[in-house]
């Protein structure tokens, strides 16, 4: 049986999908987060069920890329049940969808998450009447604390078994004449049967105008198509207004209907919470809590990395001395046990540190529901380089990992916004690049060093976006992006969403680091490594920094700590202030961060914005590198 779970944005559903796969989807307070589709199997009742978490959804009528990338999935007619998963303190809106999903005639469950969100606010629902009304089950669930869960899926299994479909309702008379009437002609073509979906809902396609099924059929049913001008024309006549504004007028109609008949509002209990966002958000004091809260947070990222990097690095750097002992330091063997050692100790000592910390604070960040509000205090910043706050997100998740940044642009609508936004997104210092902020210049300059470098970092991003966005200007769109309500975040969700973070690094870019560490061991013993630094010394002397620095660029191409690493390596010392001067590490860092992307997020930039644009990206960045690295070194 496969299980599909489809909902609004925020409403809950990678929280529910986390429960039953042990934490394989990253969940966030923020809307717009999942981008594609993710899948797990489970043991249900002694059978084997397939949980799909599809992206959150408005609408099915949508001109959203991870919006059309949901309805693609449902219409491809393999989901034995839908998990429809409401905001249960939103749910005049949430029923918009809801009815939609009816309209697909397939079985479905309803899960009334949040409930005591809506409790809360004093929503009190009669769920029985609300499951009469709509003819299908309804499951009260509170997913973050593991409420609900296991009773849902339990209804869902027998709702599927079943094949129990829900009740599909009706619009106003003369609404509905026009339906019945584009209906008869659509039955008559067997153009329904084309696109496996029942007739009612092709037919509301149709009037709605939607391109995906509209483009179909144009130029191979010019008759049908001319039908569905005129019932879209008489929709328009009677009612003064464009025929999908006339559809989705009736189904908010409807939804509001349903809400009043199932709702009753006794006194909502306010708390200290409900007044954050008076400060949080102010036009004024908003920025400056912003600021105090990045400053804050970077802060002890570097406060708990140090203390720990420094008895790590002691502990790993009496290893090799012990061994020499036993084997001789000029032998092939000793050079591969010695980049073994450094391999490890770059990932327990100098990596581990500062990006534990740092997915555990962004972890926090996330849960609390305080992303979405920074993308609305800075919305206007990105009004000015040709975006809007939306493209916040991509660039949040950034600095988390470069990847699942480029992978978000789709919630952007304009593909230009998406191009744009994906070349500023490489340009953010991502959880690797982090690193190297940490461990060479907050470590060997000062923290204010650091966080100078963030603060170039987006000033490159605003003048870099202005410089795109002049290239390929277009109106940029208004912002629609829904504040979520702050939620206490849950510490075991916290410590699988920054667990499943750091497995990336644990089971992919560790063993890359200590299979890089080996390899330069390798090209040291047999002096390759001189014929790269020689390869490498144009670009080396330019930016003044010493020529065995030349060896470890390569190495960051793959992933970006393994530069730093390799270059503790390359030097022969962890201590890298008794060979590089204060400028060299400037330089060294700031020329790490802007430049080529690593392998991976080449590999997804490729998928997303094809080959030339690509390219363009990794040439953009490179020139931007060796600029930046170039002004720091002549006046740092």
């Amino acid at each position: 049986m496969r299980i599909a779970l489809m909902g609004q944005p925020n409403s809950g559903k990678s929280t529910i999908f986390n429960h039953v796969a042990g934490y394989k989807a990253v969940t966030s307070n923020f809307p717009g987060k999942t981008v594609e589709y993710t899948l797990t199997k489970f043991n249900l009742f002694g059978q084997t069920v397939e949980l799909v978490d599809l992206p959150g959804t408005y609408s099915l009528t949508s001109f959203d890329l991870a919006e059309l990338e949901a309805r693609k999935y449902l219409l491809k007619g393999n989901v034995d049940v839908i998990i429809n998963v409401m905001d249960a303190s939103l749910l005049s809106r949430s029923l918009e969808l809801t009815l939609q999903l009816l309209e697909l005639k397939l079985p479905m469950v309803i899960c009334l998450n949040m409930i005591d969100e809506a409790e809360r606010k004093g929503i009190k629902i009669d769920i029985e009447k609300l499951s009469k009304i709509l003819g299908v089950p309804v499951v009260p669930a509170i997913a973050l604390k593991g409420k609900g869960v296991k009773e849902l899926f339990s209804v869902a299994y027998k709702t599927g078994e079943e094949k129990r479909i829900g009740k599909t309702l009706n619009f106003s008379k003369n609404v509905e004449e026009v339906i019945e009437q584009l209906s008869t002609q659509i039955k008559k073509k067997e153009i329904a049967q084309e696109f496996n979906v029942p007739i009612r809902f092709l037919a509301l396609k149709y009037l709605e105008n939607d391109s995906y099924f509209i483009k179909n059929f144009k130029n191979t049913e010019k008759n049908i198509f001319n039908k569905i001008n005129y019932f879209q024309n008489l929709l328009r006549e009677v009612h003064g207004r464009p025929p999908d504004v006339v559809i989705s007028s009736e189904r908010h109609h409807l939804s509001m209907n349903i809400y009043e008949s199932i709702v009753s509002l006794t006194r909502p209990h306010t708390s200290l919470i409900d007044y954050l966002d008076n400060i949080l958000m102010h036009p004024i004091f908003g920025y400056v809590f912003l600021a105090f809260i990045l400053y804050l947070f970077f802060n002890l990222v570097f406060t708990v990395g140090k203390m720990v990097e420094e008895h790590l690095l002691d502990y790993f750097y009496r290893i090799i001395p012990l061994i020499e002992r036993s084997i001789d330091s000029e032998t092939l063997l000793f050079s591969v046990i010695s980049g073994i050692i450094q391999g490890l100790a770059g990932g327990i000592a100098i990596v581990l540190p500062y990006l534990f910390p740092f997915l555990f604070g962004l972890a926090i960040l996330e849960d609390l529901g305080y992303l979405p509000r920074i993308a609305f205090l800075l919305d206007v910043f990105l009004h000015k380089i040709g975006l809007h706050g939306k493209a916040i997100i991509p660039f949040m998740l950034g600095y988390g990992c470069t990847v699942p940044a480029i992978m978000a642009t789709r919630i952007l609508e304009s593909e230009r916004d998406r191009f744009i936004t994906s070349v500023l997104a490489t340009m953010i210092p991502c959880a690797a690049r982090m690193t190297i902020i940490f461990a060479l210049v907050a470590f060997y300059i000062n923290p204010q060093a650091a966080l100078a470098i963030y603060i170039l970092n987006i000033i490159v991003v605003i003048i870099s976006g202005k410089i795109l966005s002049r290239l390929l200007p277009e109106v940029t769109p208004g912002m629609i992006l829904e504040i979520p309500t702050y939620h206490i975040p849950s510490l075991k969700v916290v410590l699988a969403k920054t667990w499943l973070r750091m497995k990336e690094f644990i089971f992919v870019a560790w063993p890359l680091l200590i299979a890089g560490s080996t390899i330069l061991s390798l090209l040291q013993y047999y002096k390759a490594d001189t014929f790269i630094n020689n390869f490498f010394s144009p670009l080396t002397t330019l930016l003044g920094l010493p020529l065995l620095v030349g060896t470890t660029l390569i190495f960051g191409i793959l992933r970006k700590e393994l530069s730093m690493l390799m270059l503790i390596q390359a030097i022969g010392t962890s201590n890298i202030a008794t060979v590089m001067s204060v400028t060299q590490i400037m330089t060294f860092t700031i020329f790490i961060i802007f430049y080529i992307p690593c392998v991976a997020t080449i590999a997804v930039l490729w998928r997303e914005i094809g080959t030339k644009r690509t390219l363009f990206t990794i040439s953009f960045t490179f020139v931007i590198a060796i600029v930046l690295a170039t002004i720091t070194r002549f006046i740092y």
